[in-house]
């Protein structure tokens, strides 16, 4: 029996998230239909974490085990031939028989998404998040520089899920503006509950000058979630990129 592990990549639009629910359509329920058609068995996956409804991934990992003997090199296209036109399995690999795609990750990278203007671009509809008033990307970069360290990260997540710690450490978190789209990108150990879309929107509230630069660490510190930023929609996140060890660390690059 192989343990494979996928690469994949997915609009989010048209699914109710990562996990497979009983009354919605999901990603991964669809993709462990298609793997068993294709397999010729029942099969289960396991995602490298959730993305909530509407959600996308540039690159996602989840790994199965199968006796199926299809040639890991052609396992991509046997499996995208099936798959809806908005996922696609951009590579596999085999993986060690003790991977696991949510326990062997080493880091995350997601990316936040803003078209900053007045008018509306519908090529960007599902894809970012429509902001007509004018942000300060100097100064979100400036607040997005705070989270970056070990910290208690209870003032920026939803309730939804338990964890044993709300401690993680932000590894980078870069600002950018190209034209009208405003980029947030943030790397982490691991991310609580809607974190990205909450520090997000804290950043954005930075920009309207209702929060200063310099009080993320304060607030943080008091972990009140009331304190920071909204929850912004879920069109503009992206899982950006995911670091592993090993084989499965090279085929992610």
């Amino acid at each position: 029996m192989r343990n494979i592990a996928l690469r994949l990549a997915y609009s989010g639009t048209n699914y109710h998230g990562w996990q497979a629910q009983k009354n919605a359509v999901t990603v991964q329920e669809t993709l462990e239909n298609t793997l068993s058609q294709v397999c010729g068995e029942r099969i289960k996956v396991t995602g490298c974490g959730r993305t909530d409804a509407g959600v996308h991934a540039l690159k996602y990992c989840a790994n199965f085990k199968t006796e199926s003997g299809i040639p890991i090199d052609r396992f991509s296209l046997a499996v995208n031939s099936r798959l809806p036109r908005d996922i696609s399995v951009t590579d596999a690999t085999v993986a060690p028989d003790d991977f696991n795609a949510i326990l062997s990750c080493e880091k995350k990278e997601y990316t936040y998404k803003i078209y900053n203007s007045r008018i509306r671009n519908p090529f960007y509809e599902n894809y970012s998040y429509f902001y007509p008033q004018t942000l300060d990307e100097s100064l979100m970069a400036e607040a997005a520089a705070e989270f970056v360290g070990t910290h208690d990260f209870a003032a920026v997540r939803s309730v939804g899920t338990e964890t044993k710690t709300t401690v993680r450490t932000v590894f980078h978190y870069d600002v950018l503006r190209d034209g009208n789209l405003i980029v947030l990108r943030v790397c982490a150990d691991g991310f609580l509950y809607n974190m990205a879309r909450a520090m997000a929107g804290t950043l954005v509230y930075v920009s309207m000058g209702k929060i200063k630069p310099g009080e993320i660490q304060a607030l943080l510190e008091k972990g009140d979630r009331r304190l920071t930023g909204p929850t912004v929609p879920p069109q503009g996140l992206y899982l950006s990129r995911i670091w592993y060890d090993g084989q499965v660390g090279k085929m992610m690059l």
